[in-house]
């Protein structure tokens, strides 16, 4: 996959043959008009400075190391003063009268200077140079003509727009180098998954298979085993986070806490919040399976349910255990136990979702948490 750098070569080496070719047209022009000077010295100074200058700019564009904001900075001040000279070797018929009207000295090749800050720095930049060499012009015919319009809308134009085009070749590139990675990491984990699945996943369900068959502690290690068969399985199926945007597949993190006690029912499409919001969420499902495990006893069973309703993600964690009353919970936070005032309740809280629970005394608990996509985290 190539670096952002060599997307952005072609660019830089279309800036170098321009400052090239509208040098040759700056020269030419002074060649052209010499005769009507007022100071022909200053205008031959003027164009030797021009080639100097175009060599030294063509050499810091064609290196990455020597593309930098204050290069190009520079680039515009010498263009600038360049231009400003035009008052100082030209004639007055030449500078402001539109029958005997000269170039000034820069001509076409003070162009080069928005060109470049537009490919580096995108549209604002360049539109912002435009603006100001195009302002340098004005200034110095002394008046705003049909003529100067068209030539400042021209730089203004051409900076924003190529700006626009740097930028987009940026952010494609980019994204075409999370995409590499995102393949090359499936790819890896595949080649991990088999390797896994034709060791490890086999020997655990063999034991889940002849163990159970057992009674006393060899039937405990074949139940233990099977529950890590399964849970090695559900890492195995669950696709890594894409890479964009810093999100992550919700059904994915959540399948992986599927045991023979916790039924799990996911969308068939992946569920993408931020990274971190997926990170609260699994926390606040595996808090409430602790729960169930730690007061419903080893034959409870919980159900977890995620849906994806486009505006909102709604979590749903049921179980048939012997449920909550009010008393317990209020004598849970009155003692200083987290679990459910701060690990779930205040986790919801923090990540702008609304959170119900539905339980009582002999009919088990339900938590119901929803999180609006639209006005919270990456996806606002």
């Amino acid at each position: 996959m190539p670096a952002a750098t060599d997307i952005m070569t072609p660019l830089w080496r279309g800036v170098v043959v321009l400052r090239i070719i509208t040098a040759a047209f700056a020269v030419g022009a002074i060649i052209v008009h010499h005769g009507g000077f007022d100071r022909p010295d200053l205008g031959w100074a003027a164009l030797a400075a021009i080639v100097i200058w175009t060599v030294l700019t063509c050499l810091a564009y064609s290196d990455d190391r020597t593309r930098r904001s204050q290069v190009i900075l520079v680039d515009l001040l010498v263009t600038l003063a360049l231009t400003a000279c035009s008052a100082l070797v030209l004639s007055p018929e030449q500078l402001t009268e539109s029958t005997q009207r000269a170039p000034l000295l820069p001509t076409i090749w003070a162009c080069g200077p928005v060109v470049a800050a537009a490919v580096h720095a995108g549209r604002l930049a360049g539109a912002l140079f435009g603006t100001v060499t195009a302002a340098m012009e004005i200034w110095l015919r002394g008046s705003f003509t049909t003529d100067l319009a068209c030539d400042a809308l021209l730089l203004i134009g051409t900076g924003f727009v190529l700006g626009m085009a740097a930028t987009a070749a940026r952010q494609a590139t980019e994204q075409l180098r999370r995409a590499a990675r995102a393949e090359a990491a499936t790819a890896e984990r595949e080649r991990l998954a088999r390797s896994i699945h034709d060791g490890v996943v086999q020997v655990l369900a063999r034991v889940r298979s002849r163990g159970g068959q057992l009674d006393g502690e060899a039937a405990e290690l074949a139940r233990l085993a099977g529950e890590q068969e399964i849970a090695l399985r559900s890492l195995l199926s669950t696709q890594p986070p894409d890479g964009t945007g810093g999100q992550q597949d919700l059904a994915g993190a959540i399948q992986l806490l599927a045991s023979p006690q916790v039924e799990v029912s996911l969308p068939a499409t992946p569920v993408l919040l931020a990274s971190s919001d997926v990170d609260e969420l699994t926390a606040v499902v595996r808090e409430a399976l602790s729960n169930t495990s730690r007061h419903g006893g080893p034959e409870a069973k919980s159900w977890v349910l995620v849906e994806d309703l486009g505006t909102e993600v709604v979590l749903t964690v049921r179980d048939n255990g012997p449920g909550i009353n009010t008393e317990q919970l209020v004598h849970a936070e009155s003692d200083g136990r987290m679990g459910v005032s701060r690990s779930i309740r205040g986790r919801v809280a923090d990540l702008g979702g609304t959170l119900t629970l539905d339980t009582g005394p002999g009919r088990g608990t339900q938590w119901e948490v929803r999180l609006g996509r639209v006005s919270h985290g990456a996806l606002r």
